[in-house]
């Protein structure tokens, strides 16, 4: 079986879902957010505090 390039590191709520994801080639963490998934719902890159992209590293997630 292949190997899933993304991988959700978090998740809270059912109905207000916030979501981190995380491309397992780059590292970089992206933030899914939506308060009905049935209506839409928006993807970003997370940012840190000096607007850089949030960077997991890699080798953590290949465990």
């Amino acid at each position: 079986m292949a190997k899933e390039r993304f991988v959700e590191t978090y998740s809270q709520g059912v109905t207000n879902v916030r979501k981190v994801i995380v491309d397992t080639e780059t590292g970089v963490n992206y933030v899914l957010m939506s308060s009905n998934m049935t209506t839409g719902c928006g993807l970003t890159v997370l940012l840190d505090q000096d607007g850089k992209p949030v960077i997991t590293p890699v080798t953590s997630l290949k465990e």
